[in-house]
């Protein structure tokens, strides 16, 4: 069974970091992991040529590149730094609710927030504008 909400302590920061599983998401890990005969000592994604490790992030990377030059998109453009980045990015510009975004990324400081969105001072601006007082 694959939980809809998981914690996983970042590497880097080593600040614990919850998120939640979207459904599809959590069946197609489901299938995954029947269909892999994974047991829950193994790698949810095993490397493919070393016996008891995971799979690299310069794989990783590989696998990210190659579905977008399969979509016909900018392989430039994607990387596995920006799948992180995309959802955070969309939950921001739906709520506006940095301190949210803060949270879900992990990050200690809310400029580190703030640069990493690409938030300038023309969207601040636009807020404002946009807030009645």
């Amino acid at each position: 069974m694959v939980h809809k909400r998981v914690q996983c302590t970042q590497r880097r920061t080593g600040i614990a970091v919850q998120f939640e599983i979207a459904p599809i998401t959590q069946q197609s890990l489901s299938h995954w992991i029947y269909h892999s005969t994974l047991e829950p000592r193994d790698f949810l994604f095993p490397s493919l040529r070393k016996g008891n490790q995971s799979l690299s992030y310069s794989y990783y990377r590989k696998v990210i590149k190659s579905w977008a030059e399969k979509l016909g998109l900018n392989v430039g453009l994607y990387g596995t730094h920006s799948m992180r980045r995309t959802k955070a990015t969309l939950i921001y510009a739906r709520t506006k609710n940095i301190r949210a975004v803060q949270m879900l990324l992990g990050h200690t400081k809310i400029d580190n927030t703030i640069s990493y969105l690409g938030i300038e001072v023309e969207d601040a601006l636009k807020l404002s504008l946009e807030t009645d007082s």
